[in-house]
């Protein structure tokens, strides 16, 4: 007569410890861990105005009008709406903390999850961010955009 063993009780007669599922479902479980992790906290916090005070986060010859430029280390991006006229805000998303990518079109976009805000003033254009971009006060110190 034939005996009913269990996966399980057949690999702890064989002296195998864990089965090739549990290792598969283990490291699906930390790939989506880190994943959730990269995005959640990738961006890191924002910094204060105060932090930034009288830092030069920028050159004004780098940002070109209508555009702007995300500084990834200060976690600062500045724009120039108009000719002359600068703008900065935190370059951390109000969604989940991404560090914003790319500014066009008059547009600062999140590559995360696709949130836009506006260039001009950081305003929310599209969600699924709720909050606008923090703005730091800056003006133009020689040939430098400095948080004032």
């Amino acid at each position: 007569m034939g005996e009913n063993v269990t996966p399980e009780a057949g690999r702890a007669a064989r002296g195998g410890g864990i089965g090739r599922r549990a290792v598969l479902y283990g490291g699906a479980g930390a790939v989506g861990a880190a994943a959730l992790a990269g995005c959640g906290a990738g961006g890191g916090g924002a910094k204060s105005a105060a932090d930034l005070k009288g830092k030069e986060i920028a050159k004004v010859a780098d940002v070109p009008v209508g555009g702007g430029k995300v500084y990834g280390d200060e976690k600062v991006v500045v724009t120039q709406p108009a000719q002359g006229s600068f703008k900065a805000f935190t370059a951390v998303c109000p969604h989940q903390g991404c560090t914003v990518g790319s500014v066009a079109g008059g547009l600062i976009k999140c590559p995360c999850h696709g949130s836009e805000f506006k260039a001009a003033d950081g305003s929310l254009q599209r969600g699924p961010a709720k909050e606008p971009l923090k703005e730091y006060p800056v003006q133009v110190k020689g040939d430098g955009i400095v948080v004032t």
